[in-house]
């Protein structure tokens, strides 16, 4: 059996060879010649219809969304992402990858800040509660300082060295998601040492914990100030040694200035601290330990600590755009 298509298209001949033994009365011209049957073109279903027809007008309109008026292709540009959507999916990425050495970094953070309360215990004046307090607040804020700052910098240093914002510059997301929501994951670890250090160190010093309660909005705040500080050192440093040395040197300041009591320093050790953000979130939380607060301060205090963190984040945001540029 032989199919040959018929020349308009429209239809299929088949032609049939029928030998004369199985026709009698045939000649053997007329049980040779060969016999068309035309066999009817299947017509379309309203379905098929319906999904051709649909796919022929997002055909047209995708052509008429990605075909410029000279009839040139242009590249389809995505939307860009909310700052929300955008923010979440940066912190959960780095929270995730940060995950890993989790327990190493929570150990760290807080064993340093409570060797140095059992330390300073042995030469702190008893009965000297305002002392007392600053050194429990002074270790609590470096633990914030440790992960914030020093942790901080060196992952923006690591990532602008690596080329890796490179990757977050092309994505349709605002720079400040990036800044934010890795400065976010960071100071999200440093939650739960900071209430380690503050109950230990109340424990340990005889302190009130009536006032602990101040430790979210202390914790929130510093951590919105040293988390802008140490992206953007991390930012603006040329090399990543850069910023690490940074970032330790800064965590050191804020260790010396934030445990010393301000009485105790030499002039310019208090006009260095005056000009430490890090310290008045020291001196808003260690209020929380007295029995008389002075909350015009304490609100005083930690508004400072929200003017440096916005700024110093706005530096970041700034910094970030420049290396996308450069």
């Amino acid at each position: 059996m032989t199919v040959v298509p018929d020349a308009r298209g429209t239809t299929m001949n088949v032609v049939r060879s029928v030998p004369v033994a199985n026709l009698p009365g045939l000649t053997a011209p007329e049980a040779t010649a060969p016999r068309t049957d035309p066999l009817p073109r299947a017509e379309p279903s309203a379905d098929q219809s319906s999904a051709d027809q649909a796919s022929a007008d997002q055909s047209s309109g995708d052509q008429a969304l990605s075909t410029g008026p000279a009839g040139l292709m242009l590249p389809r540009i995505p939307a860009a992402t909310g700052f929300g959507t955008a923010f979440g999916a940066v912190y959960r990425g780095q929270l995730a990858r940060s995950k890993v050495g989790r327990i190493p970094l929570l150990f760290v953070a807080s064993f340093q800040s409570i060797g140095i309360l059992v330390l300073l215990r042995g030469i702190l004046d008893v009965g000297d509660n305002a002392a007392a307090g600053q050194v429990v607040a002074g270790s609590t804020v470096l633990v914030v300082a440790f992960v914030a700052l020093n942790l901080l910098a060196q992952r923006f240093g690591a990532l602008r060295a690596a080329g890796a914002l490179d990757y977050y510059l092309t994505l349709p997301i605002p720079p400040a998601a990036v800044v934010l929501g890795t400065a976010a994951s960071y100071a999200t670890f440093a939650a739960p040492g900071t209430l380690v250090t503050a109950v230990f160190g109340s424990l340990l010093y005889g302190l009130s914990l009536s006032g602990l309660w101040l430790l979210a909005p202390v914790v929130l705040l510093s951590g919105v100030c040293l988390s802008g500080i140490g992206a953007a050192v991390g930012l603006l440093a040329p090399r990543p040694e850069l910023a690490t040395i940074a970032g330790q040197l800064g965590m050191s300041i804020v260790l010396f200035l934030g445990v010393i009591p301000a009485d105790r320093l030499p002039e310019v050790g208090r006009l260095a601290r005056d000009a430490l953000p890090s310290t008045y979130a020291v001196d808003a939380l260690a209020a929380a330990f007295q029995r008389d607060v002075n909350w015009t301060t304490v609100v005083a205090d930690l508004a400072v600590c929200a003017a440096v963190g916005v700024g110093a984040l706005a530096i970041a945001v700034l910094a970030l755009r420049r290396v996308g540029t450069s």
